[in-house]
């Protein structure tokens, strides 16, 4: 029987593991098994200390191949995702750079983890590896085809690191209506870059404007979260856990306490 999809607690701490390079990738240094071994062990810290859900991520992949990853990717993160989930049995989110969501949906089927992050997911916008079109259609098409309607897919709408020219004519909360109505699971609702913080307007508008649940996909920190809480129902949170709150470095626990002491 197949299990049901993840609902968030209000207020979920989603702890961001940027997995280091993987094969084929320009900062690749042929280390697989230290690869596995951080990315689990970083896992068990977010568990130790207060985090319930977990999401891993090829940030380090730069500069990323937009929407076709090789299987040297996929296969790779999806043996990190199984470790994961038999080493925690948290709730475990993948994203793969960038906009493969079918290739992160295939991971998450086989490695029994909960959830995926789909950018392109409505609407197209131009990111810096190029032009990324919606694949809604395509993409709910292969989870029926792959029996993985457990799976939940949170969307990005508005995505970092992009120019929405294209679509300047419209409110971030036709997005949101055009996500919902495209049967999206939840939306994610950023600041402009990695680290950089959503504008509570915009959040604020969308929170009003879906019945889904809202997602807050950067900036946060112990310092702003408060202000976040009214409106967001999760928190993707990566860059801020890390020492120095940058993304390339080692988790930081003192931050990871201080932030989970706010909730």
């Amino acid at each position: 029987m197949m299990r049901s999809m993840i609902q968030l607690k209000r207020h979920s701490i989603i702890g961001m593991i940027h997995v280091n390079a993987l094969p084929g990738t320009p900062k690749y240094k042929n280390n697989n098994a230290q690869i596995i071994e951080k990315a689990v062990q970083e896992a068990q810290i977010y568990k130790e200390n207060g985090i319930e859900v977990l999401m891993i991520e090829n940030m380090h992949d730069v500069p990323y191949v937009k929407n076709d990853v090789g299987h040297e990717i996929s296969s790779l993160m999806g043996i990190i995702a199984y470790q994961i989930k038999q080493e925690t049995g948290l709730p475990l989110g993948i994203q793969i750079l960038a906009g493969a969501n079918k290739a992160a949906l295939a991971v998450a089927k086989n490695a029994g983890a909960d959830f995926i992050r789909a950018e392109g997911f409505v609407f197209g916008h131009v990111a810096d590896e190029g032009y990324i079109d919606s694949q809604a259609a395509e993409l709910l098409r292969y989870r029926k085809h792959i029996d993985a309607d457990n799976i939940a897919i949170f969307t990005d709408i508005k995505k970092k690191h992009s120019s929405h020219a294209l679509t300047a004519d419209l409110d971030i909360t036709e997005m949101a209506h055009a996500a919902e109505f495209f049967l999206s699971n939840g939306v994610i609702v950023t600041g402009m870059h990695t680290g950089s913080s959503a504008d509570l307007d915009e959040l604020q508008r969308v929170k009003s404007a879906t019945r889904l649940p809202v997602i807050v996909g950067s900036g946060i920190t112990a310092d702003n979260i408060h202000a976040y809480m009214p409106y967001a129902d999760a928190f993707i949170i990566g860059s801020y856990f890390k020492k120095d709150g940058y993304w390339e470095n080692d988790l930081d626990t003192d931050r990871i306490k201080k932030l989970v002491d706010c909730l």
